[in-house]
């Protein structure tokens, strides 16, 4: 019931309220004593509309609360907290209720308790289907590990020699650090810093590129926006070093996160990692390509349309990437990436 909901809020971007009651001790419904007061008090204050199941059983009973009309989440939720903590005292003194909490959460989750602030970490109360496709992927993410393991070792030491001749092209050209290392989001919104070779000049100002996603991202779920010619990047970008024009038109800059592959934060296939301020202008879907697949070096966005895009596309193709993924689609988006870096279509 809770993934039937949360993609209907997806799509009516509508939010709903998850109250969840838990107990010390099992609860139960056939009894008559007090193991059955918290059943009793969540259908007193449960609507026709509202759904009441087991979020954890036997232990934790919750109530799905569909409608909250358009007060914000944090003021309906304090009401709901009042009724039932009103509904409890009755039933119950003090020292009974001691033993039980409540937990209230909103979907889609929201930053600071604000929906017009984005998306906040993923709750993964909200996703229980993601950890079945996880268990029934098992032995595919294991050998796709594998993988990952063996293909960024073997190019780490095949590509040894490009990569300290690269690394002295860029502390030569221009002062500062050889490797930029970059704040990003992974699977589940767990944050690591992503590797580069800098192509920037020392203390380059994000403003520009910050305003460009914000614009980017808002623009592209309109239907007056081109679908076609749009960039998934800044071109004519003057914080860019001359050699770090030749790094990113080539995506040899990239090279470095063989190094976030081998650890495990990235894979060599996989949808890209978002920086931490594009995640506040995602609509609950968008958010999706972070929770369903660990992130990549490369992906079927990449090799479909670079960087020539719209956003939402890039997204659909991410989380189709994400539900159809393969070993086989893995080798196939990795042998048409060469082609995607030399037809020179963008590199993001």
């Amino acid at each position: 019931m809770l993934v039937r909901e949360r993609k209907r809020s997806e799509r009516s971007k509508r939010p709903f309220i998850l109250l969840s009651l838990t107990v010390k001790g099992p609860l139960d419904p056939e009894s008559s004593g007090a193991r059955r007061i918290p059943l009793e008090t969540l259908a007193a204050v449960t609507r026709g509309t509202d759904i009441l199941g087991w979020v954890k059983w036997p232990t934790t009973v919750g109530v799905i609360f569909l409608e909250i009309g358009d007060a914000a989440p944090a003021r309906a939720i304090a009401t709901l907290r009042a009724r039932v903590h009103r509904e409890l005292s009755r039933r119950l003194d003090a020292e009974a209720m001691a033993n039980w909490s409540l937990e209230f959460r909103v979907y889609p989750e929201s930053i600071g308790g604000d929906s017009e602030s984005g998306p906040g970490p993923a709750d993964p109360i909200f996703h229980p289907d993601l950890r079945r496709e996880e268990r029934a992927r098992r032995l595919s993410d294991w050998i796709k590990r594998a993988l990952d393991i063996f293909a960024s070792v073997t190019l780490l030491l095949g590509l040894a020699p490009l990569l300290l001749v690269v690394a002295a092209v860029v502390r030569l050209t221009s002062p500062g650090p050889v490797l930029f290392r970059q704040l990003r989001l992974g699977k589940m919104g767990t944050p690591f810093k992503m590797l580069k070779f800098r192509t920037m000049y020392v203390n380059a100002d994000e403003n520009p590129h910050q305003e460009f996603i914000t614009r980017f991202i808002k623009q592209s779920g309109r239907t007056e926006a081109p679908s076609t010619n749009r960039l998934f990047k800044l071109t004519n970008d003057p914080r860019i070093t001359p050699v770090g024009q030749i790094l990113r038109k080539t995506s040899i800059d990239e090279l470095p996160q063989l190094w976030n592959v081998l650890i495990g934060e990235m894979s060599l296939v996989g949808p890209r990692p978002p920086l931490p301020y594009e995640l506040r202008h995602y609509a609950s879907w968008h958010r999706r390509r972070i929770l369903e697949a660990k992130p990549g070096i490369t992906g079927l966005w990449q090799v479909t349309g670079r960087s020539r895009t719209t956003f939402d596309e890039m997204v659909r193709l991410d989380l189709k990437y994400a539900k159809t993924r393969s070993i086989w689609m893995d080798l196939r988006i990795l042998l048409r990436t060469p082609g995607a870096v030399v037809g020179g279509k963008g590199a993001c």
